[in-house]
């Protein structure tokens, strides 16, 4: 099984058959990933984002492009100390031909503060640029999403726009 790890984090992209593990059972999902059984709390808000790019992005676009799949999928974000999962990051598809690569990224509400989306945000930008095809790594947030802005801070991202209420970061390789 392919992931990356960190000094406290694992990041396990989730294939096509384990997304489908995901939509009908994530507790079956997690045991086949040889995880703990993690406590979720996720905002409602989420939840039905999170259902739409399962459904609509995730499963189809894993199996349109199974080669490549970490580009279109979900990354679990797992404390190795505990074997659990604290959150998801992943990527908006391919890079553009602006050589860009964007990336989305959560936190469990009972997981946060605890730095982990910093150290898996930096892990995953580490990665990207370990591909020639990415010069940028670009994130989008709420402009009120003070924590996801200094999660941004902390790693290096410049604010390079903003448009109705959310702000565009880049990250370029150094």
């Amino acid at each position: 099984m392919f992931y990356i790890e960190s000094m406290r984090l694992r990041l396990i992209p989730l294939t096509h058959q384990l997304l489908q593990q995901y939509h009908t059972s994530r507790p079956e999902m997690e045991s086949a990933l040889g995880l703990n059984h993690s406590e979720i709390k996720i905002d409602p808000l989420y939840v039905t984002e999170i259902e739409d790019a399962l459904v609509n992005f995730w499963l189809p676009k894993t199996l349109a492009f199974p080669e490549r799949y970490q580009w279109f999928t979900s990354w679990e974000i797992v404390l190795k100390s505990d074997n659990i999962s604290v959150g998801g990051i992943g990527f908006n598809g391919f890079p553009n031909e602006k050589k860009e690569a964007e990336i989305g990224y959560m936190i469990y509400e009972n997981q946060q503060g605890k730095g982990y989306a910093t150290e898996a945000l930096q892990a995953m930008a580490n990665w990207a640029f370990s591909h020639e095809e990415v010069e940028t790594v670009v994130v989008q947030t709420a402009a009120d999403n003070i924590p996801s802005r200094k999660i941004l801070d902390k790693n290096g991202f410049v604010l390079a726009g903003e448009s109705e209420n959310i702000f565009t970061y880049k990250l370029v390789r150094s």
